[in-house]
């Protein structure tokens, strides 16, 4: 009868036992070989190795790869709740997992089996990393803008121009690479997605950008001087590059969510222990009301955030209709509230949230990036916008 316990329906509403395993496993490996080098991967500006061999060995390197490649194949969800437990104690390393789905997401919607198999058996074995290289100085928000150009040349194609904001930029063995292919076609409808490898000749990087958070992911412009392409290097149809494009982020996005999500949580965890050891007045902060009701705000609004991702990642897992507004209100969502909760804990801890013996600070620092790549938050309101709009 309605309201009994137990009813079987209701099991729609609780995370397989799966993936509560996953999130324990993830969870251990992120609080063994991740937490314990995520002050210094920041302090030094360094690649987190650690964390890279670790989700290597442990098969959470690229777990979203399907098992034909050699990968896990875990669905959308898993590969959300992979992230959102690194990105608790490590924002930076959250982005070995979460790029390599955005790197390698154009090859699984619209790659041939040979490209796919090329490129996805490499990555799931942890021999490279995969990074995205979509966004150019005069193309961020306005990315049909694009001058990055590739001409066609026998059976190759010669790649001119720059990419900027690519994460894991130099890591990274292999680049899905959007370029406009016919100058004069229309807008939209000219740009086609390559495959470029590190070794290319002609294809170089930037120097690091100097940033405020994720410190430990190296942020560098792709140049191309006249690099040639192999035509088996082409990812879908030539001219389809910026649906494909933009397919990607529909789904990924919602893995950005997932990061949010887990920097907020990390934060509020050092928060209640925080508040529960530090005493002020003869008794132990956590007992003031002011205190308490900050801390049912922060996670009040990170547990809404958590449930929109997840119910993000399953349309993504079944390719959704609206998978569209689901995917940009959970990034814009769950960031929003990142950056909330983390600034909150920072006032939690008073002058020990703003010094970096605690964690605190970092949190924040990363969380803010989450309201700005893969779409600024305004980018994605208009999403969403144009989606209602639609009908």
């Amino acid at each position: 009868m309605p309201g009994m316990s137990g009813n079987p329906d209701f099991d729609i509403y609780r995370l397989p036992e799966d993936h509560e395993a996953i999130r324990e496993a993830v969870r251990a490996v992120a609080e063994d070989k991740i937490a314990p080098y995520a002050a210094a991967v920041d302090e030094e500006s360094r690649y987190p190795q650690e964390a890279h061999d670790a989700l290597v060995a442990s098969d959470f390197f690229a777990p979203h790869v399907p098992e034909e490649y050699g990968g896990v194949g875990a669905d959308a969800l898993a590969t959300c709740i992979v992230i959102e437990e690194v990105a608790r104690v490590c924002a930076s390393s959250s982005l070995i997992p979460a790029v390599n789905k955005l790197g390698s997401m154009p090859l699984l919607l619209a790659a041939s089996d040979d490209v796919k198999k090329r490129y996805l058996t490499p990555l799931a074995a942890g021999e490279s990393t995969f990074s995205y290289g979509l966004s150019e100085r005069e193309a961020g928000s306005d990315t049909a803008a694009m001058k990055c150009k590739a001409v066609r040349d026998g059976d190759d194609w010669v790649l001119t121009g720059q990419k900027s904001w690519i994460t894991n930029a130099g890591v990274s063995e292999y680049y899905t690479v959007l370029a406009v292919t016919d100058p004069d076609g229309p807008r939209g409808n000219n740009i086609t997605a390559f495959v470029v490898e590190k070794s290319d000749e002609g294809f170089s990087f930037g120097e690091k950008e100097r940033k405020l958070g994720i410190k430990g992911s190296p942020t560098r412009e792709l140049h191309f001087d006249r690099c040639r392409i192999p035509g088996d290097r082409v990812v879908g149809e030539v001219g389809a590059g910026l649906k494909i494009a933009l397919a990607t982020l529909d789904h990924t996005r919602v893995t950005i969510g997932a990061q949010a999500v887990g920097i907020a949580q990390g934060a509020l965890d050092q928060a209640v222990a925080y508040v529960k050891e530090r005493r002020q007045f003869g008794r132990s902060v956590a007992e003031f009301q002011g205190v308490q009701f900050m801390l049912a705000d922060m996670a009040m609004q990170l547990e809404a955030a958590r449930q929109l991702v997840y119910v993000a990642a399953a349309k993504s897992e079944r390719g959704d209709a609206d998978l569209p507004f689901f995917g940009a209100a959970a990034k814009a969502y769950a960031s929003d509230v990142a950056m909330q909760v983390t600034t909150d804990a920072v006032q939690l801890l008073g002058g020990a949230g703003y010094t970096r013996d605690f964690p605190l600070e970092r949190m924040m620092r990363d969380a803010k990036i989450t309201q700005i790549y893969e779409g600024t938050n305004q980018v994605q309101r208009i999403v969403m916008a144009r989606q209602l709009l639609k009908g």
